[in-house]
C-alpha cells in the first residue's frame, strides 16, 4: 500500500532522507516561530525513523505529527491512509457540481467502486480491439469532461494522475493507427484539451519549461484537429505561462498571435486573448496598448456566441467575472488609483466569493483578493489590504500554485513602498507573505 505521505514525498522528489530533511526542518522552524517553541528547531528524524514513515511501518509521534501536518496540509490519519483512497475522496468532496458528501458510504466500498469502474473501463476499451469504437471514445470523452470541470476547483494532486493517464491513453489511441477518418478530429480535440491542462499543471508547479513543452504539443494537436478556438486557446496559454514567468514581451506576442489565429471565432477565447494582451502590455508599462486591448475585450464580449469550448467550461471558457479580474489586474499593474478602481476590485473579489458559482476557481479568487489588497494599499487602507489578502494566506499549501504565490508577492512588494510600511501590521504582513512565498511553487502545486 502506498500511503498518502509516501505519495506526496515521491511527487516532490523527497523520497530520500537527505532530500526530505530540509523541508521538514523548514516546516519545524515555521511552526516554532508561530508558537514560540524553540525546541521544535532541533526535531530531526533519523534515517531509520524516516524509512519507517516512508514505508508505512510506523507513524510519527508527538511534535513530529504537528510538523508534518503543518508542512503537508493533511492530518496524520490521512497521511498514513492509502493515497488513492484519500485523493479520490478529496476529489469527491471538492467537486464543483454541488453534490452532497456521501458520508454514509464507507471508504472501503468507495475504493472498491473506483477500482471496479476502472476495470470496467479497461475492459470496454480492450474489447473494441482492432478499431476505436464508440464506447472507447465515449469513455475518454467523459474523463476529459470531468478533468475540465474539476481542474479550477480541486487541488492538482487530486486529478494529476488521472490527467496524465488519460493523456497517455489518447496519445496511444492516436499512435495505434486504428483511427477512422471521422474520429481523427475528435481525438485531436481531446489531445489538445488534455495537453492544455497538463501544460497548466506544469505551470502551476512552477516549471515553465515543461509547461511550454506541453503547450506546444497542445498547439500541434489543435492544428491537426483544425480547431480554430483551440489554436487560439493554446497560444493564450503560452501567453499566460510567459506572463507569470515575468516575460511580458513574450506574453504580449503570444496573445496577439492567438488573436490573429482565431479572429473569426465568436467564443470567449477571443475575449481572453484580448484580456491577456492587456495584462501583458500593462506589465510592460505600455498603458496605451493595455487600454486599447481592454476596450477590444469589452467589444468582443458583446459579440460572443458560446462555442463548444465554452460549453465544456473550466479553463476553456472566459466568463465575465474572470474578465473583470483581468481588467482590475491590468489597471493595478498600470498603477491606477482612485475610487473607481477600488470599486472594480471589490466587485471582482465578490464575484469569486461563492464556491458554488459555475465560474468559481480558487486561483481566480486568490488573484482577485490580491488585487483588492493592492488597490486598498494604493488608497492607504492598510487594514483593508490585510483583510483582503488574509484568505490567500490562509489557503492550504495544496492550493498555493505559482500564480497565487506571484500575486501574493506583489502585495509584499507594494507593502515595502507603502507610506505605512513601518507600521506593525505592514511589517508582520510582509514577513508572513515572504514566508508564504519562500515555500516555492513546486510545493503548492502537487501537495493537494
Amino acid at each position: 500500500m502506498t500511503t498518502l505521505f509516501r505519495y506526496l514525498l515521491d511527487q516532490r522528489g523527497l523520497g530520500d532522507h537527505r532530500a526530505f530533511l530540509p523541508g521538514f526542518r523548514k516546516a519545524a522552524d515555521e511552526l516554532a516561530d508561530i508558537g514560540n517553541e524553540p525546541a521544535l528547531r532541533n526535531l530531526d528524524p533519523a534515517l531509520t525513523t524516516f524509512e519507517g514513515w516512508y514505508y508505512g511501518r510506523r507513524q510519527p509521534q508527538r511534535d513530529a505529527r504537528r510538523v508534518l501536518r503543518h508542512w503537508l496540509g493533511y492530518s496524520v490519519e490521512a497521511l498514513w491512509s492509502p493515497a488513492a483512497s484519500v485523493l479520490a475522496h478529496e476529489r469527491e468532496n471538492t467537486a464543483a457540481d454541488g453534490r452532497a458528501e456521501q458520508s454514509t458510504v464507507p471508504d472501503t466500498m468507495r475504493r472498491t467502486a473506483v477500482m471496479a469502474a476502472q476495470r470496467a473501463a479497461d475492459f470496454a476499451m480492450g474489447a473494441e480491439h482492432g478499431q476505436i469504437g464508440p464506447e472507447t471514445l465515449g469513455l475518454v470523452t467523459d474523463k476529459v469532461a470531468a478533468i475540465v470541470e474539476d481542474y479550477p476547483r480541486v487541488p492538482l494532486s487530486a486529478i494529476w494522475d488521472e490527467l496524465a493517464a488519460t493523456q497517455d491513453q489518447v496519445f496511444r489511441l492516436i499512435d495505434g493507427g486504428r483511427i477512422r477518418p471521422s474520429q481523427g478530429r475528435d481525438l485531436g480535440v481531446l489531445a489538445t484539451i488534455l495537453s492544455f491542462h497538463m501544460a497548466k499543471g506544469c505551470h502551476d508547479m512552477g516549471d515553465a519549461r515543461l509547461a511550454m513543452t506541453q503547450a506546444r504539443a497542445a498547439g500541434v494537436a489543435a492544428q491537426w484537429a483544425e480547431h480554430t478556438g483551440l489554436i487560439g486557446l493554446t497560444l493564450g496559454l503560452k501567453s499566460l505561462i510567459s506572463y507569470w514567468s515575468n516575460q511580458a514581451g513574450q506574453a504580449l506576442h503570444y496573445a496577439r498571435q492567438g488573436a490573429a489565429a482565431c479572429h473569426d471565432s465568436r467564443g470567449t477565447v477571443t475575449v481572453w486573448l484580448a484580456a491577456l494582451e492587456a495584462r501583458a502590455a500593462a506589465l510592460l508599462g505600455d498603458e496605451e496598448s493595455a487600454t486599447t486591448a481592454l476596450t477590444r475585450a469589452d467589444t468582443l464580449r458583446q459579440r460572443v456566441v458560446p462555442d463548444d469550448l465554452d460549453h465544456l467550461g473550466g479553463l476553456l471558457t472566459f466568463p465575465e467575472a474572470k474578465q473583470l479580474y483581468y481588467t482590475v489586474e491590468t489597471r493595478v499593474l498600470l498603477n491606477h488609483r482612485g475610487t473607481d478602481v477600488l470599486t472594480l476590485a471589490e466587485t471582482a473579489a465578490h464575484a469569486f466569493s461563492n464556491p458554488q458559482a459555475t465560474h468559481w476557481a480558487f486561483g481566480d479568487q486568490a488573484g482577485a483578493q490580491c488585487n483588492l489588497a493592492l488597490t486598498r494599499l494604493n488608497s492607504d487602507q492598510l487594514d483593508g489590504a490585510a483583510e483582503a489578502v488574509r484568505p490567500v494566506l490562509d489557503l492550504e499549501p495544496t492550493r498555493r500554485n505559482l500564480g497565487i504565490i506571484v500575486s501574493a508577492g506583489r502585495v509584499a512588494t507594494a507593502l515595502t513602498h507603502s507610506p505605512a510600511r513601518d507600521a506593525r501590521t505592514a511589517r508582520d504582513l510582509h514577513q508572513e507573505i515572504e514566508a508564504y512565498s519562500s515555500t516555492g511553487p513546486t510545493r503548492p502545486a502537487l501537495t493537494r
